[in-house]
């Protein structure tokens, strides 16, 4: 499987690409950077490897450029996203509905027997018009996503997402408060263990639901957990 991965030098998807160098059913992967790739790892170094290609872009909105690396991809992990504390919904719309969607309608013009992953998160709202305005914006983002002529599109929805392997957070305080609670983490996730996972079990969950897609196009942190150590359904 060739994989196109948006959001690489991000937590999340720092934890997808350490998961696609590793698994041998994953043969490349293009990653689309505004920055170097600098995993957010303990080391702070950057990352080379064999079956890795790094494609630096200032433009998220317009991909006419990528149409050849598109259509010789099998799947796409889109774990770019911002945070919406500080936004208004206009700009934060900009950010999540309209630039996620822009790199869609590249991807699927260019082939769609494309299998689209998109990291969103628990509390999103199918709905569209609930009160919280986040939760708003990601549900018209999914729900975009789900009509769009891909072979096929999932949507995860994770909880409290623990990084581990060395992948760290870019906000100085959060990762602070994950370095709080890592020797906790085993306590959490036995007391929730359906809304918590790990940066390692969402990159395999990604990689396991491209492969061999999954009963539900939603996915929540029990159904990644089960995915990661090979209880599909």
């Amino acid at each position: 499987m060739n994989v196109v991965l948006f959001g690489a030098t991000g937590m999340v998807g720092a934890g997808a690409l350490l998961e696609c160098l590793a698994d041998d059913r994953v043969r490349s992967i293009v990653a689309l950077t505004r920055s170097p790739i600098r995993p957010r790892l303990r080391s702070g170094q950057g990352l080379t490897h064999p079956k890795l290609r790094e494609i630096r872009r200032d433009d998220f909105f317009h991909y006419n450029d990528c149409r050849a690396e598109f259509a010789a991809c099998d799947a796409c992990f889109f774990c770019l996203g911002v945070s919406s504390v500080g936004m208004d919904e206009r700009t934060y719309t900009r950010l999540t509905y309209d630039l996620t969607i822009a790199a869609a309608h590249a991807l699927v013009a260019a082939n769609r027997q494309m299998t689209f992953c998109y990291v969103s998160g628990v509390g999103t709202d199918s709905s569209e018009r609930g009160r919280t305005m986040w939760a708003r914006v990601k549900g018209k983002t999914e729900n975009a996503l789900l009509a769009l002529p891909f072979k096929a599109a999932y949507m995860f929805r994770p909880g409290y997402i623990q990084p581990v392997g060395g992948v760290r957070s870019r906000t100085g305080w959060v990762q602070a408060s994950y370095t709080v609670v890592a020797p906790f983490y085993p306590i959490l996730r036995r007391l929730l263990p359906n809304a918590s996972t790990t940066t390692a079990n969402l990159g395999r969950a990604l990689i396991q639901v491209a492969m061999d897609g999954y009963p539900r196009p939603v996915l929540y942190s029990q159904d990644m957990n089960r995915l990661a150590v090979g209880r599909p359904f």
